[in-house]
């Protein structure tokens, strides 16, 4: 009897070991870190990644997300681990607050995370079985694609400005749908 009273105390230190490394996990997760230039270095690795020396932490790699990608891409930078978790080592409020060499770094990778070409000239939109095939020309050369008919494929930003996601996920940007001419306009009806 006294050898099962010990094994339910064993039981409760461990439960409670537990219960008191997830409290401090999730401190640290909801601890607001704030990245300057005065407590985070971040250097380019071999391989033409990002790498982060901040405080007494080291990571070999780190990965640059933006909180507001499509309407402030230089404030609130979220500095995360590069694993599957992707936690969250701090924010950068500004990136003019990094060193400008460090900024060039980070805009790098943003750009790399968040590709997204600009639509120039719409060529033709058809529309079949419910999914829509465009025919475009983007800031970076002529791109067909797909996207579906639903309501999220084509958002509009503001009153001109325009996001098409396709179906791989990729995004388009058409910063003035007014700059279009009006045939151009006339194929994007089907989404406006």
């Amino acid at each position: 009897m006294e050898e099962h009273g010990n094994e339910r105390q064993d039981l409760l230190d461990l439960q409670e070991f537990d219960e008191e490394a997830l409290k401090k996990e999730s401190e640290e997760l909801l601890e607001m870190r704030l990245l300057t230039g005065e407590n985070a270095q971040f250097s380019r690795t071999e391989g033409g990644f990002v790498a982060l020396k901040y405080g007494e932490k080291e990571y070999d790699r780190v990965g640059v997300y933006l909180t507001f990608p499509l309407t402030n891409p230089e404030e609130f930078i979220s500095i995360r681990e590069a694993d599957e978790k992707a936690r969250e080592i701090g924010i950068i409020e500004k990136l003019s607050q990094i060193p400008k060499e460090q900024q060039e770094m980070l805009r790098e990778q943003i750009k790399l995370r968040y590709f997204m070409p600009v639509i120039t000239k719409v060529l033709d939109v058809k529309d079949e079985y419910g999914y829509a095939y465009w025919n475009v020309v983007t800031s970076f050369g002529a791109c067909r694609f797909t996207t579906q008919m639903s309501g999220d494929a084509v958002i509009h930003l503001s009153d001109s400005r325009l996001l098409v996601t396709d179906i791989d996920g990729n995004r388009y940007e058409i910063p003035d749908f007014y700059q279009l001419n009006v045939m151009e306009r006339k194929k994007l009806d089907l989404f406006i």
